[in-house]
């Protein structure tokens, strides 16, 4: 009797690690994740944007250099380019990952992001590699792969600013996926290491989630 039991066991046991991987990975709240888990190099992306200490610098309302969110000017300084900085922190990454998205002095601070929008539909973008992402899902699992992700949104009045994010890596679920887009990472009126596209978007009316464009650059040295 006792012999049959242990059997019974080993067969169960087997029979559970056949079927273990049908098993659709969770996340501790909202169910199932929608984009993958994260490799390695989406790792190693995570800690290239986390330690540009974003939530420190690329304040809004400071005149900065681009390339470090430092401030470079006088705190009486009232000049042009001391609002947002969502394009500068945006361009100083991918720099940092030897990707080129417009930038100065090709073209100033001021509406950066708009001007980034529209250079990315372009075909100077796609010639040094870019390509646009067709929704929300592909892009969270883009990032999630290590690739560099960016959401952009063109404001239609092309005097006031847009906005652009980039993509982080989330193991998000779905329904948190549908509920708020992306994670992000950004600057902007307020500076955000981890976000998700509903929030860091909602200054733009008619941004999110159908007003937004994804696009991606891979970053060969990664994969």
């Amino acid at each position: 009797m006792k012999m049959c039991l242990s059997r019974l066991h080993s067969s169960a046991l087997v029979a559970l690690l056949i079927l273990l991987p049908m098993v659709p990975a969770y996340t501790a709240v909202n169910g199932p994740r929608c984009c993958g888990g994260i490799t390695p190099a989406g790792h190693r992306l995570e800690q290239l944007l986390d330690g540009m200490n974003v939530e420190s610098l690329w304040l809004a309302n400071e005149h900065i250099n681009w390339e470090t969110g430092e401030p470079d000017r006088s705190a009486n300084y009232e000049g042009p380019g001391k609002h947002t900085h969502c394009s500068a922190f945006t361009a100083s990454a991918a720099k940092r990952l030897g990707i080129y998205l417009l930038r100065p002095p090709e073209h100033g601070q001021l509406l950066l992001a708009n001007a980034q929008a529209e250079w990315l539909r372009g075909e100077e973008a796609a010639s040094k590699g870019w390509r646009k992402v067709g929704n929300a899902r592909a892009a969270q699992a883009e990032a999630n792969r290590g690739n560099f992700v960016v959401v952009v949104y063109a404001n239609p009045d092309k005097h006031e600013p847009g906005h652009v994010a980039i993509v982080r890596p989330s193991e998000k679920s779905m329904r948190a996926l549908e509920r708020d887009g992306p994670q992000i990472i950004q600057a902007g009126q307020h500076n955000h290491t981890s976000t998700v596209v509903r929030v860091g978007f909602r200054n733009h009316p008619g941004a999110f989630p159908r007003g937004v464009r994804y696009y991606m650059h891979p970053l060969e040295r990664t994969q």
